[in-house]
């Protein structure tokens, strides 16, 4: 680091220091809420620049006015749960267009600390400025007891629900068993249908009598007597079935 930008370090450090001082004194007279109510930006820009240099008689301080407002937020809201604090040795980060700074704070109930950020230039504007605090042994105690009771919750829930499925598995036999037709039970026969009717024509012979004429003499012929020996009574048809087997 060249002579010059350690400089343009220690001055920021510097002002970093100042800043804590100036946010503290600030937040202490309870008048926090009064200017974030009737100030804007450029507003609170400009009369925290007249406080600091009134306050460290310096005049070369120049800040931005969401820097003034972040940072009166965050005080108000950090120092009211830390109490009264100590600041510590500030810490650097340079890089090519910032240099941030970081002042560790102790306070009666808990420490954090303020990140700042100057403007790597001759003019170390502060850009942004932020009390942040860190978490307590009961907030880390608590949090730690959430992660584990979560994790515990997830992993019994997870059981039981594996053991609930184990169990359904035991029913399914008996809802096959239960869906099946049962052995005992005798499927009834088809009723046989009824045999057809067999119709028998019979023809009278007043149907035909040149028909029973010419079988009675064919009767006689055959028998060798006249038709006067005998007397047809009725005629009847034979099936068919019998002469289709006769080749």
């Amino acid at each position: 680091m060249s002579d010059h930008q350690r400089t343009k370090v220690d001055e920021a450090q510097n002002r970093a220091e100042k800043v804590v001082q100036l946010m503290t004194a600030l937040v202490s007279t309870g008048s926090v809420d009064d200017m974030l109510a009737n100030y804007s930006n450029v507003e609170l820009g400009d009369v925290f620049m007249s406080t600091y240099s009134q306050y460290f008689n310096d005049y070369s301080f120049a800040c931005e006015g969401k820097a003034v407002n972040g940072a009166l937020t965050s005080f108000q809201s950090g120092l009211e749960a830390m109490g009264n604090i100590d600041a510590g040795s500030p810490v650097s980060v340079v890089d090519d267009d910032t240099i941030t700074v970081t002042v560790p704070v102790t306070g009666g109930n808990a420490s954090g600390s303020v990140e700042l950020i100057f403007t790597n230039d001759i003019y170390l504007k502060m850009t942004s400025c932020t009390l942040n605090m860190d978490e307590t042994k009961g907030q880390l105690m608590t949090k730690a007891a959430l992660n584990t009771l979560l994790g515990m919750g997830t992993v019994f829930v997870v059981l039981i629900l594996i053991s609930l499925i184990i169990s359904a598995f035991g029913l399914i036999p008996k809802l096959q068993a239960s869906m099946a037709p049962k052995k005992n039970e005798t499927v009834p026969a088809p009723a046989a249908s009824p045999a057809p009717a067999v119709v028998v024509e019979e023809e009278e012979l007043s149907d035909d009598m040149e028909l029973v004429a010419v079988i009675a003499a064919a009767i006689a012929a055959y028998e060798g007597t006249s038709v006067e020996g005998f007397q047809v009574r009725s005629i009847k048809r034979a099936g068919t079935s019998k002469w289709k087997k006769v080749k």
